[in-house]
């Protein structure tokens, strides 16, 4: 198992992404719902605040070589979020793909990594689950972007980000309710 301080840092890592990701979700709901600049200033922090937070993730946990999936997943999340930008003022059902095969490639990377640290963290069940269900998120995301969309864009994205910040959450209580569980033991 792995020690105290990183897993003490990988459940900070996720509390953090759950408030973020919530703030997210209501932002859209509310101010971005009724205001359409600010709907597409929300599409484009979306996967913007996903890079930093893959570069920040790798970075506290031994860097870009040795994380891989997290590496891959700051770049391609940096480029999506300046996709949607130029999509947003190109045609909306693009920001749809844009995101679908995001979620479906984050997904996957996301899964990998929940996978990797099952190995040294354990109580990664939530992250897996979490990036399956990103991958078929994006499905539905491209398929969306083919019928006429019609409620403002950043509602359509929201739900997804909202089940994000519950897998966050879900694996950050997870983590401590194990951590206190080691340590009572010890």
């Amino acid at each position: 198992m792995a020690n105290h301080n990183g897993a003490d840092a990988l459940k900070r890592y996720y509390f953090l992404r759950a408030f973020v990701s919530a703030a997210w979700v209501v932002a859209a709901f509310t101010i971005g719902a009724a205001n359409p600049l600010i709907g597409g200033v929300l599409l484009v922090l979306y996967p913007a605040w996903d890079a930093l937070a893959n570069a920040r993730d790798a970075a506290s946990n031994g860097g870009f070589k040795a994380n891989v999936p997290q590496a891959f997943n700051t770049v391609v999340s940096a480029l999506v979020a300046l996709g949607v930008l130029i999509a947003l003022r190109v045609d909306q059902p693009l920001v749809l793909v844009l995101f679908g095969a995001w979620a479906v490639l984050a997904g996957v990377l996301q899964l990998a990594a929940g996978v990797r640290r099952w190995r040294t963290y354990g109580a990664q069940w939530a992250m897996i689950l979490s990036g399956a269900q990103s991958a078929l998120a994006g499905g539905f995301f491209v398929s969306k972007a083919a019928a006429p969309i019609a409620a403002p864009l950043v509602t359509v994205i929201a739900p997804y980000a909202a089940f994000g910040a519950f897998y966050f959450l879900v694996s950050a209580i997870v983590l401590t309710v194990k951590g206190r569980r080691v340590a009572r033991t010890a």
